[in-house]
């Protein structure tokens, strides 16, 4: 599987408008070659380089196979499945380290799972769709970006 981005190559700075700094939009992310024994697909965006440790910021479930991108601004789509991110809201929060903390980086990561509905609690956290999501992946692609501030 390939996971890309139109805003940001792999590797590269997340331009402002998609982070806390900017617009906060979540970034228009394409990918393609999604295994045949897919039934459905996983969105997380997390920072590893948090102070904390790992910071969610996104996490998208029960994403149709034949879905192949999103929109800038996906996120704000009501009818699809989102996680309760660590900013405590549903949906997109986009990059927002401390300042002088140095470059984080931000790992998109798509997973194509055998089961075709995640199994996930009304109100389920981004980390809380991993866990249950990492039971059920036959492949996974991984986009990351860094931010500044």
């Amino acid at each position: 599987m390939k996971l890309v981005s139109s805003a940001f190559a792999d590797g590269a700075a997340i331009p402002r408008r998609f982070t806390c700094d900017g617009e906060n939009l979540s970034p228009p992310l394409q990918w393609s070659d999604a295994p045949e024994g897919a039934r459905s697909l996983v969105l997380l965006c997390d920072d590893p380089d948090a102070p904390a440790g790992k910071w969610h910021h996104w996490a998208v479930y029960n994403i149709p196979p034949a879905v192949t991108e999103f929109a800038i601004n996906a996120a704000q789509n009501a009818r699809m499945k989102q996680a309760v991110n660590d900013f405590r809201k549903v949906g997109y929060g986009g990059p927002c380290p401390p300042h002088g903390h140095g470059p984080h980086h931000y790992h998109f990561r798509l997973l194509a799972l055998s089961i075709e509905g995640l199994p996930a609690k009304a109100n389920a956290s981004c980390a809380d769709v991993e866990r249950e999501a990492r039971k059920h992946v036959i492949a996974e692609a991984t986009l990351v970006g860094w931010y500044e501030r």
